[in-house]
């Protein structure tokens, strides 16, 4: 029997859980469960019998931790990506495999030898962005290059969106899906990437106001702005002499340019905290932003005016639709301006019961072949269920079950720190994702090149 340990069972992880669930009695496995208010789970495991039990886990109780980590096989953490420390070190302490969907930080990278001695597989990044986005440009970019492509750009844009459907009442089109902290927070070191051979900077407070049009079939219409190093990806892509490297975000078109207003007035900020009152109300906040006035001017035109915007216009729309200008309370004491704005949009952008989500990714890849220009596109839509298994849950969800799954049939013998750029693993997990979920990438060419560079 194969022991698997999941920590944490939150909404976001309802597509994995579900996955691993299903599996559990015909591949043998005994999956623990581990969160901090288990109960809700019992009923669900229930189901399974012995193959499946929840159990109380705080990380904050570090003996609890690693005597999981040892009764386990393989564990796998959909903690948040600052806590996937202390989990790796005791997965290598004990000689355990860890999955997980977040981004390899530099405390893990430096578990790599340690991890390969102790036999351990840490095995980053097999989520949606990143991870399908490795695997499916691992797929285009190999598929070029047997053919003899000679590689010139490569460009990448995922978003977790609304369903058309459900962008009707909200003019930002957009409502949280993941981590409402990371979006909020998004962009605040400068973007880096390569256009035609010379390297580019974005410093954060220019990011949102420099956006790329992207257009995916079938929902239409969207502006891409650059993720934070899209260079880091050169080596594990073998794109090194590429002369040019965009990773980016997708939003619906006015999001940006109405949330480069909010990094203008610095509700953005998570620098300091500002000694307010809970009751403080968000107009008196925006107030306290703008220079001071004497006049009788509202606050709204006032705003718009410092931000050279039109106050009828759709930035000031979508301002207005978040309460920036009433007497509403900020409601947490002693913030950052980038808590209370979490704290507002948290409600403003909820997922109702009715609403269903979107994921959006796109592969630009451009390529000469004999001498002629290519390029080549790989583009993914994935609807949502519902509130709970939203297409954000299954994207990230099912990509590192199903690594879960080749890991524990023996069939990734590779040991140390990796990412799902090997065929033997994206070629696999891409093909179950198609076959038994309908989840699966366009893949387009054409002759000429067909994109404008970077804005």
């Amino acid at each position: 029997m194969i022991r698997i340990l999941l920590l944490g069972a939150g909404r976001s992880a309802s597509s994995l859980l579900r996955y691993l669930l299903h599996h559990a009695p015909t591949e043998n496995w005994q999956l623990t469960v581990a969160d901090l208010q288990p109960a809700h789970l019992e009923p669900v495991l229930a189901a399974y019998g012995s193959y499946a039990r929840a159990v109380l886990f705080d990380l904050q109780d570090e003996a609890s931790l690693h005597q999981l980590v040892r009764e386990a096989d393989i564990t796998v953490s959909m903690l948040p990506a600052l806590l996937h420390g202390p989990v790796a070190r005791a997965c290598v302490q004990y000689g355990r495999h860890l999955v997980t969907a977040s981004y390899v930080s530099e405390e893990i990278r430096a578990l790599h030898d340690a991890a390969q001695t102790a036999g351990s597989t840490l095995l980053m990044e097999c989520g949606l962005d990143p991870g399908l986005d490795h695997m499916s440009a691992m797929r285009l970019l190999t598929n070029i290059r047997s053919r003899g492509g000679q590689l010139t750009a490569f460009k990448s844009y995922c978003g977790g969106l609304l369903a058309p459907a459900a962008e009707a009442d909200n003019p930002w089109q957009y409502k949280f899906t993941w981590n409402p902290r990371n979006v909020v927070l998004a962009g605040q070191s400068t973007a880096k990437y390569l256009e035609n051979g010379r390297l580019r900077f974005i410093p954060y407070q220019q990011l949102f106001a420099r956006t790329e049009r992207v257009v995916m079939p079938g929902v239409g219409e969207f502006e891409g702005y650059a993720n934070r190093d899209s260079l880091s990806y050169r080596a594990p892509y073998h794109l090194l002499n590429i002369p040019t490297m965009l990773r980016g975000t997708l939003r619906r078109p006015g999001y940006c340019a109405a949330w480069h207003a909010l990094v203008r007035l610095g509700l953005t900020d998570d620098s300091v905290h500002l000694g307010n009152a809970a009751g403080l109300p968000w107009a008196e906040l925006v107030e306290a932003y703008l220079p001071a006035s004497s006049g009788s001017q509202p606050l709204a035109a006032r705003a718009a005016a410092y931000l050279g915007l039109d106050p009828n216009g759709p930035e000031m729309e979508r301002l207005t639709w978040l309460g920036l200008f009433t007497e509403r309370p900020v409601e947490l004491p002693n913030a950052t301006p980038a808590q209370l704005l979490e704290r507002l949009l948290t409600e403003k952008w909820s997922l109702q019961p009715t609403d269903h989500d979107m994921i959006v990714m796109q592969h630009l890849i451009e390529f000469t072949l004999d001498g002629t220009p290519h390029q080549a596109t790989s583009s993914l839509v994935v609807l949502g269920t519902d509130a709970v298994h939203t297409a954000m849950a299954q994207t990230v969800g099912l990509p590192v079950g199903m690594a879960v799954r080749r890991l524990a049939q023996g069939k990734l013998p590779q040991r140390g720190v990796l990412i799902p750029t090997l065929p033997d693993l994206y070629e696999p997990i891409l093909a179950e994702l198609a076959t038994d979920y309908g989840i699966r990438f366009v893949e387009e060419e054409q002759v000429g090149q067909v994109h404008e560079p970077a804005g």
